[in-house]
């Protein structure tokens, strides 16, 4: 399959699965579940990203601390996943944003679209949409 159809269905996947749908700990509704969806959808080891179970934001910082972690940067370059400068990002892989200074996470993932869009958790609607970022923390090709 070519590769930029191929990001197209990884990305329209994510859109299908989270847009819309609320920020949600207890269902697992969140930005690392939306990455590893990505990383799954494009043929990639999201190990790291599942082995999470936490319902909660206590749990998910425990996660990190136990396997020694010091936010969700250092777990996504411990993925294996080439980093990248957030410009190059295509449809399908991961972009770190800024999340709320101190939160224990360092940034929120969110998978990019098309037009320099991303699809994230927006803090104002607590809904999963598309934006269009400004400020970017690191970018991973899948």
């Amino acid at each position: 399959m070519i590769e930029s159809i191929r990001r197209a269905n990884a990305a329209q996947a994510c859109m299908t699965l989270f847009a819309g749908q609320p920020m949600d700990w207890a269902t697992r509704c969140h930005c690392g579940r939306l990455a590893a969806q990505a990383m799954m959808r494009m043929g990639r080891n999201a190990k790291l990203l599942n082995a999470c179970r936490a319902t909660t934001v206590r749990g998910v910082l425990t996660y990190l601390k136990r396997n020694k972690f010091a936010d969700l940067v250092e777990l996504m370059d411990a993925t294996g996943l080439e980093r990248i400068a957030p410009a190059m990002a295509r449809p399908g892989d991961i972009v770190a944003l800024p999340s709320a200074p101190g939160d224990g996470f360092g940034c929120s993932l969110t998978v990019a679209l098309s037009d320099g869009r991303v699809l994230m958790a927006s803090e104002l609607s607590g809904l999963f949409e598309p934006v269009t970022p400004h400020v970017f923390v690191a970018a991973w090709r899948v």
